[in-house]
């Protein structure tokens, strides 16, 4: 969280609106751990990282969402080892995200 908080500070103090979505659990293989964060701003600009690139895109476009409504919402993601490995990503496992509006 510590990596994002400078970000975060900066586009609210600008006057934007923040989405948070951080990894609240893991399971199997995890490319990043419980705690790892993303934020992005209103205007679309990102900083830290869930998943390593894995699932940033759709974390992005749920964001938006949560920005909208500011409904927060707990996303799942997960492929098991065996397909990971036959479409060449580096790790399996399933990680839990929470993505919530900063107010």
């Amino acid at each position: 969280m510590k990596e994002i908080l400078s970000d975060v500070e900066r586009w609210r103090e600008a006057g934007e609106q923040v989405v948070v979505a951080t990894v609240v659990a893991t399971r199997r293989s995890a490319p990043r751990p419980v705690g790892a964060s993303l934020a992005i701003s209103e205007s679309g600009a990102l900083c830290g990282s869930v998943s390593g690139g894995c699932v940033e895109s759709d974390v992005f476009v749920e964001a938006q969402t949560v920005l909208e409504t500011g409904e927060p919402k707990l996303l799942s993601y997960g492929i098991s080892d065996d397909e990971a490995w036959s479409v060449g990503l580096p790790c399996g496992g399933e990680i839990d995200v929470f993505v919530e509006r900063v107010e």
